[in-house]
């Protein structure tokens, strides 16, 4: 099992932007697809981003298309989410996930999770 720790959020302005990164650790972190989703008080978990084991194949919500780019540097165990041009309706705790090998948009194909790191954008 690879553990997760994500950091990088905190209290912007709309049309601010932040980076999110996720640093794994216990396994080899080339093995997984990655996956960052949201949470909003009262909603349901949300799929942001996915991207495969190399970096080569992303996919992206509708909701961040253009806005939001997800990234991975392999030799540092590390996943990152670019966020520009922030919303409020972006306000949400954001976790990154571990996938082995398969890219998946649902959450529930992922086993592997961070604590999160919350993310607030005010207007």
């Amino acid at each position: 099992q690879v553990q997760l720790v994500e950091s990088g959020g905190g209290l912007v302005q709309a049309g601010d932007s932040l980076r999110l990164s996720c640093a794994a650790s216990g396994r080899a972190f080339s093995s997984y697809a990655m996956g960052w989703f949201r949470q909003a008080p009262g909603k349901e978990r949300e799929f942001v981003a996915t991207i495969s084991t190399s970096g080569g194949n992303t996919h992206y919500a509708d909701s961040v298309k253009g806005r939001f780019t997800i990234s991975r540097d392999n030799a540092k165990n590390t996943v990152y989410l670019q966020m520009n041009s922030l919303k409020p309706e972006d306000t949400a705790v954001y976790y990154c996930a571990a996938n082995n090998y398969i890219v998946a948009t649902n959450a529930h194909e992922y086993d592997n999770w961070g604590q999160g790191t919350q993310v607030t954008v005010s207007s």
